[in-house]
Parts: structure tokens; C-alpha cells; sequence
């Protein structure tokens, strides 16, 4: 077993925190569960790094460790949701909150519509689209078919631009409004 050296850790790894925080978020939707994610991800980095070999893909190392920890919880969180009280469940799932319209197209509204989308399509467009993976590492961090991620990150697209056709089309798009009827 070799020794592992926080200066090599940091090197290697601690650079990557900022990222895996900002999918962290887009994957739990809630500022502190991202943040509990991310410290569970590196403790288990730091915990298993006399593994990891240097000078391989650290980055997506790191969001394999980070996908299994959100699956882990995921399935923790599922198994107790079921011990709520029905009347409870319903209660918090139909308390949705609604914005005001905006003036402009925002960010936010891109954000909105990636946050829609289920999450096995969602994870595959952050790591493809957003953090730029290859195909083939979307793939082993997910540890999936390639052509699971190809397919799911076209159906992701897709819906993708289906409701942010519709928000352009609200705003008199008109390129949009065909889009809409397209995509209908």
C-alpha cells in the first residue's frame, strides 16, 4: 500500500471541487445535500486513494465515487419516504412553487428546464454537455452501455428543447413557435 501524501491528494484531486459542488446541486437540487455529497465524495476519495493510479482521469474518478454516493442515498432516502405518512407525501409533492414570468430569457430558465428533466436523463447531459465528457466516460462513471448514454442524451435534448421552445415561443419567438408545434 502506498503512502499517500495530502499534497498528491490535493493535487490530484481537490482541484475538482468546485465542479463536482455544481453538479452536486443540479443532482440533489438542495444547496445543503450537495454540500454533504461533496464531502461524502471526497472523504471516500481520500479514504480510497491509495487506488486511484496517477496520472489516469482523476476528474471522472472523482464523479464515479460521487454518482455512487448520490445512488446510495437516493435508495436511502426512497426506503424511508415509504414509512411517510401518505397524506404527508402528497402534501409536500403537490406544494410546487410557481415564478413570475420574466421579462427576459435567463439562465434560470435554462436551468429550470434541465432540472425538469428526469434524473437518469439529467445526469447524462450534466457529465456530457455540461462538464464535456466523452461519450465513453459518461459511460463508465455511470457504468452504462455507450449507447444508453447516446440514446438517453437524445431524448434529453429533445425535451429540452421542447420546453425551452415553449418559453422562447412565450416570449414571441417565432422560430420557437414552430419548434413547438414540431416537438408537440
Amino acid at each position: 500500500m502506498t503512502q499517500i501524501s495530502p499534497e498528491i491528494f490535493e493535487a490530484e484531486a481537490i482541484k475538482h471541487i468546485d465542479e463536482l459542488f455544481r453538479t452536486a446541486k443540479r443532482l440533489t437540487m438542495n444547496q445543503t445535500e450537495a454540500e454533504d455529497l461533496v464531502q461524502e465524495t471526497f472523504m471516500q476519495a481520500w479514504k480510497s486513494f491509495e487506488h486511484y493510479e496517477l496520472g489516469t482521469n482523476c476528474r471522472a474518478w472523482l464523479y464515479k465515487i460521487m454518482f455512487n454516493k448520490f445512488d446510495h442515498h437516493r435508495r436511502k432516502k426512497y426506503t424511508q419516504a415509504r414509512y411517510l405518512q401518505e397524506e404527508d407525501e402528497l402534501t409536500f409533492l403537490s406544494a410546487a412553487y410557481s415564478a413570475p414570468i420574466p421579462e427576459y430569457l435567463t439562465d434560470t430558465e435554462v436551468i429550470a428546464a434541465l432540472d425538469k428533466l428526469p434524473e437518469h436523463y439529467r445526469t447524462v447531459v450534466l457529465l456530457a454537455d455540461v462538464h464535456e465528457f466523452d461519450y465513453k466516460e459518461v459511460a463508465e462513471v455511470l457504468e452504462i452501455p455507450i449507447g444508453t448514454v447516446m440514446s438517453r442524451l437524445s431524448r434529453a435534448r429533445g425535451q429540452l428543447k421542447k420546453s425551452l421552445a415553449k418559453v422562447a415561443g412565450g416570449y414571441g419567438i417565432k422560430s420557437a413557435q414552430k419548434m413547438i408545434t414540431t416537438y408537440a
